[in-house]
């Protein structure tokens, strides 16, 4: 049976907002989990059902997944969390799980990313990778048919994440292998084609159409950046591990930069290019649309 009705949990995020929009875009009916239901109403307007609850909520999430074909997970670990805090992609799945269990099988998709095969390589352990791969396997296992994504690293977080702070682009640490950086826009077609396929059991690497290392990514954004004049600011690695002992957003700021640096990332996304359609954004492209959105 195709999919029409798609539920989607952590809409309202970064990397949520524009697959929920592709999903509008493609015709599917759209139902977003949040706690805040104003913020949503205000991002995706009338056209969306809005169920307010969240993750440790299991009576909110039975409410949003009731009647729907299909659900998309946009989790992610908050940077100032512990591992023994609830946490939404390991905690909030089991919950989800749960609650799934009082319906028929629908399909699952769910936002990981590439960078997590990092874990193990050099001597690397962390417990956010370690969380994310134990998501992977409860819904290989869970029975429902699913769609899982590894992006490469996002164009958004230059303006939306951590690297342009103020009139600074921040780097640390030395960036040994280029990234395909991939637009969140066509990264929402993609997952949107998928759901629109809604194929057998799938695993989808997404990168974009160029490779950058983060010095490379960051001259290109400084240099296209119309708004501000930009300088690039980097900091030794070591530095950053020193300061994360007092901080834990620093500390994870340490760990995921450690890994971007040094995952050997390859290209091999030919399959999900044939599948669910070429990405067109260049990262130029990318800073023109920012430059005309302020």
């Amino acid at each position: 049976m195709a999919i029409k009705k798609v539920a989607v949990i952590g809409a309202t995020g970064m990397l949520g907002q524009p697959v929920t929009k592709q999903f509008l875009r493609a015709g599917f009916e759209v139902s977003v989990l949040a706690r805040n239901v104003k913020k949503a109403q205000k991002i995706f307007g009338p056209g969306v059902r809005i169920i307010k609850g969240d993750l440790e909520d299991i009576s909110s999430i039975k409410e949003l997944i009731n009647g729907q074909d299909a659900l998309y997970l946009s989790l992610s670990v908050e940077q100032n969390s512990r591992k023994t805090d609830f946490q939404p992609e390991r905690d909030g799945l089991e919950n989800l799980l749960e609650a799934a269990r009082s319906f028929p099988p629908m399909r699952i998709g769910y936002l990981s990313s590439l960078v997590q095969f990092y874990q193990g390589l050099n001597g690397f352990d962390w417990w956010v990778f370690q969380i994310k791969q134990e998501a992977i396997a409860k819904i290989k296992s869970s029975g429902h048919p699913y769609s899982i994504f590894y992006p490469s690293t996002f164009m958004e977080n230059f303006d939306k994440g951590a690297y342009v702070q103020g009139n600074a682009i921040l780097l640390a640490g030395r960036s040994v292998h280029p990234m395909f950086f991939i637009s969140g826009d066509d990264y929402g077609r993609q997952v949107a084609n998928a759901f629109q396929q809604d194929k057998g059991n799938r695993e989808y690497v997404i990168q974009g159409p160029e490779a950058y290392t983060a010095d490379q990514a960051a001259k290109i954004y400084a240099e296209n950046y119309t708004s501000a004049r930009l300088s690039t600011l980097k900091m030794p690695l070591g530095l950053l591990y020193f300061l994360g002992n007092f901080s834990k957003k620093l500390n994870y700021g340490a760990r995921i930069i450690d890994a971007l640096n040094n995952y050997p990332e390859k290209f091999e996304a030919g399959g999900t290019w044939e599948e669910l359609g070429r990405p067109e954004t260049t990262l130029a492209d990318y800073i023109r649309k920012v430059n005309n959105e302020q």
